[in-house]
């Protein structure tokens, strides 16, 4: 049937998959890291405090000194392609483009600074996606990434007249393909290193005690991927959590203070894997690779390696395209 002329012209059927990682400000610098602080740190899942009085406190003492300290630590990882989290992103939605047919389109937004989720959201309907999977990057299911990532998605189709049908990706923790990832990354960067390890750290993003108590499945996710891949390798992993941040109390034992611990326990050589995270970032190379090597030295450590994330090399593209195939399933006829 033939459209009358003036009617508005609708793109042909496409499957979307929007990959989705936590986000970066757009320069190294205080102002914008300031913006971008300003959105992570005023979301409710973040953190859950009455906004009357977590407010002031961000607006004044923590976007007024904390901002430059972040951008130092931004400088030190920041290269030509921008941020780091941005572009292993980036590169992962440009590995999978064609990894589930020509009609599928692979996109990729930052919950937090940009390209925002519902500027692509809007885009990839704009290109005819009537049905889009969303994929949080979070192996581990928190509610303060997997759930705000959802949150803000949902938050855009709300203002759509004309939704796309949507389905997210459940977090895949324990998935075999995943952990098969992690452990052939893991043996073939330990067997290129010029020493062998007395110790294997797993550093998983730390989240405060509290979120534990109030039913997030988030340390319990971590321990047993710490588990799997623990048996997966044959060795048993130090488990840490990294990044605390304010007074509260954090989920345990904090990364800085496990690596202190070793090096003065006698374990002077140390590699140290981050299985929580998707991709690199600051958090990673700037945290770990950097700050975490200084404080084991300092500590009398005389070997430490960082391990790289799957990020976009191969076998990460692999253990992506074996996790997102099947919530496709349906939408989607794959070999």
């Amino acid at each position: 049937m033939t459209p009358p002329p003036d009617h508005p012209v609708i793109p042909a059927p496409r499957i979307g998959v929007l990959l989705i990682n936590l986000g970066t400000p757009d320069a190294p610098e205080p102002r914008a890291v300031k913006r971008y602080l300003g959105e992570f740190l005023s979301d409710r899942r973040v953190v859950e405090l009455p906004a009357i009085a977590w407010q002031p406190i961000l607006r004044g003492i923590i976007l007024t000194t904390r901002p430059k300290k972040s951008a130092h630590a931004y400088r030190q990882v920041w290269s030509e392609q921008g941020s780091p989290l941005a572009a292993f992103t980036r590169a992962q939605a440009e590995g999978l483009k064609d990894a589930f047919g020509p009609d599928v389109l692979v996109d990729w937004a930052m919950r937090y600074g940009n390209p925002s989720i519902g500027d692509r959201l809007r885009a990839m309907k704009a290109a005819g996606c009537e049905r889009i999977l969303l994929a949080p990057l979070y192996p581990q299911y928190c509610a303060a990434t997997t759930s705000t990532a959802n949150d803000k998605a949902f938050e855009a189709l709300a203002k759509m007249r004309w939704q796309p049908a949507i389905r997210t990706l459940p977090p895949y923790y324990d998935h075999p393909a995943y952990i098969a990832a992690l452990a052939e990354t893991v043996r073939e960067d330990l067997a290129k290193l010029p020493f062998t390890p007395d110790a294997v750290v797993a550093s998983f993003h730390g989240m405060p005690q509290r979120t534990l108590e109030l039913g997030d499945p988030y340390h319990c996710h971590c321990q047993k991927t710490g588990r799997l891949l623990s048996e997966a390798l044959g060795m048993e992993l130090v488990i840490a959590f990294q990044s605390r941040f304010g007074r509260a109390k954090w989920l345990g034992p904090a990364t800085d203070d496990t690596l202190v611990a070793l090096a003065k326990a006698g374990k002077r050589r140390v590699a140290i894997v981050a299985p929580g995270f998707s991709v690199d970032c600051v958090e990673t190379l700037e945290e770990l690779a950097i700050r975490g090597r200084e404080s084991f030295e300092e500590a009398g450590g005389t070997d430490f390696a960082y391990l790289p994330c799957l990020n976009a090399e191969p076998t990460g593209l692999r253990m992506l395209r074996s996790i997102l195939a099947p919530e496709l399933a349906g939408w989607v006829t794959l070999a």
